[in-house]
């Protein structure tokens, strides 16, 4: 296998997202392993092979020119459309606890998809999440990417790969030209997740092997941010009936949109209350 990304093992990080949350502000990324089970990973992935035949089915790509060198790349879109699994797993406790020590308390789920690099996939293009949806300065984490892994993930089988420190890069003016060969592999086993800070610079690896590498991309942003999915218009009736109101609130489908900060004003005369000591 390729050089490891550095930072707390696993079993340092396993159970205690203390450590992984200090990891994640400092670092810009942590590995979570063991969100899974065995029994549960592999339901995930039997999951995901169905969706694929079912997004075709209804015409929507599984490859996207713009983003894919070649057939070996395979995209699922839409996941929450496609199995209630996928909507529970946009949910789970402990990506929720991750994201919300980053973005707070508000936030929107943009977008779940799924990147499966299959024997003799190549790399898309080097970005960074937050790059494509807001102009920098980037300042601040204002989007977050949970990582969940189907299948051990390591550098000959095409992990995500990434540049160290490079969450603390503000424009795209400090990408270095020397770029390539900067970037190291997220190696993490199956059931595990990784945690991606919005400004980490990354892009999917080569499969040189021979086996599939299959990861599932949970995308949380900001709440002023406009989401990658109108999800209004892509979940059908009877999906939208069975979220609950709070998971709604993410999805952006709730009436209340962007109130943010206004929750947090005083009437002018609280807000100015004269001392009449």
């Amino acid at each position: 296998m390729g050089s490891t990304a550095q930072g707390p093992r696993p079993s340092e990080m396993s159970n205690n997202t203390t450590a992984a949350k200090q990891h994640l502000r400092e670092e810009g990324w942590c590995i979570i392993p063991e969100v899974l089970t065995k029994e549960q990973t592999q339901e995930v992935l039997a999951c995901l092979w169905k969706a694929k035949e079912a997004s075709e089915r209804q015409g929507d790509p599984t490859r996207l020119d713009f983003l894919d060198p070649n057939a070996s790349n395979v995209r699922v879109f839409y996941l929450m459309q496609l199995d209630k699994v996928f909507r529970e797993l946009i949910q789970n406790p402990t990506a929720i606890e991750m994201v919300k020590s980053v973005l707070g308390p508000d936030f929107l789920i943009s977008n779940f998809t799924a990147n499966i690099a299959r024997p003799g996939s190549k790399s898309m293009g080097l970005h960074s999440d937050m790059s494509l949806v807001v102009p920098d300065p980037w300042k601040e984490v204002w989007a977050l990417n949970v990582i969940w892994c189907l299948t051990d993930v390591y550098f000959e089988n095409g992990a995500t790969l990434y540049i160290p420190g490079s969450n603390k890069w503000e424009s795209q003016s400090e990408v270095p030209r020397n770029a390539k060969q900067l970037l190291k592999p997220f190696e993490a086993k199956a059931g595990s997740i990784v945690v991606m800070d919005g400004r980490v610079w990354h892009t999917s690896g080569e499969n040189i092997s021979q086996e599939d590498r299959a990861l599932l991309f949970g995308y949380y942003t900001a709440p002023f941010l406009r989401q990658q999915v109108n999800w209004s218009e892509k979940l059908d009736a009877e999906t939208k009936q069975s979220l609950s109101p709070e998971m709604k609130e993410w999805l952006g489908l709730s009436i209340n949109a962007n109130l943010g900060r206004a929750l947090n004003l005083k009437y002018l005369d609280d807000q100015f209350a004269e001392d009449n000591n």
